[in-house]
């Protein structure tokens, strides 16, 4: 996927409204593979309404979200399996992780669909991030912060031609926020991909192409 074109995209549950003003809501825009770009929102102005329709997990809007100009509004669950195994991967906001699971075995699930990342290379992530030491602990006794930075992971252990950060560092000291963009960075780097990063206050440093105002 070399594009998401969005057209006069806005949810359902504000076409009532008459004072938007974004950059993104009833706008056409372009997201391009291999670049950087911020969404800075306020609370209450669809964000994760944004990442679950470019995801395909909702369809409550109106105008067009296109990949490579085809609208995903034809997209069957074939189409969709697809993208979100080889060409989008996202790190949502609740993270919606596996709070029985131990954090290997979060990664262990998504790895072992694509297959894409080495035990090796799985570690030294958990290794960089701080929490080596949470393994094999259940997700559900690690603290958001390092659920987040597990998620994070996850994201990782796929192909992807985009990523979608949903406020990836919202819960993350400064040094593990640098750290996390710099991992981003060069995975994106080696794949040339695109990063779309969501915040609603602090946001991740990266060497974004276009700040947009949702």
């Amino acid at each position: 996927m070399k594009s998401i074109h969005l057209q006069h995209t806005l949810p359902n549950v504000f076409t009532e409204r008459t004072d938007i003003r974004s950059d993104i809501w009833l706008q056409d825009v372009t997201f391009e593979k291999g670049n950087f770009y911020l969404i800075e929102a306020a609370s209450g102005t669809g964000k994760s309404s944004l990442c679950s329709f470019i995801y395909g997990y909702r369809n409550d809007y109106q105008g067009s979200i296109l990949f490579d100009e085809d609208d995903t509004r034809n997209y069957k669950i074939r189409h969709w399996i697809d993208v979100r195994k080889h060409t989008l991967s996202i790190l949502f906001q609740e993270l919606r992780i596996f709070p029985e699971l131990t954090a290997l075995e979060n990664i262990h699930l998504k790895n072992g669909i694509t297959n894409f990342k080495t035990e090796k290379e799985i570690l030294s992530y958990f290794e960089m991030l701080g929490i080596e030491d949470k393994l094999h602990q259940k997700m559900r006794f690690l603290s958001f912060g390092q659920q987040q930075r597990v998620a994070f992971i996850r994201s990782l252990c796929q192909p992807f031609d985009f990523v979608f950060l949903d406020e990836p560092i919202s819960h993350l000291d400064d040094v593990n926020a640098e750290i996390m963009g710099r991992m981003i960075t060069e995975e994106a780097h080696r794949q040339g991909a695109g990063v779309i990063c969501t915040s609603i206050g602090k946001h991740i440093e990266l060497p974004y192409k276009q700040i947009f105002k949702l």
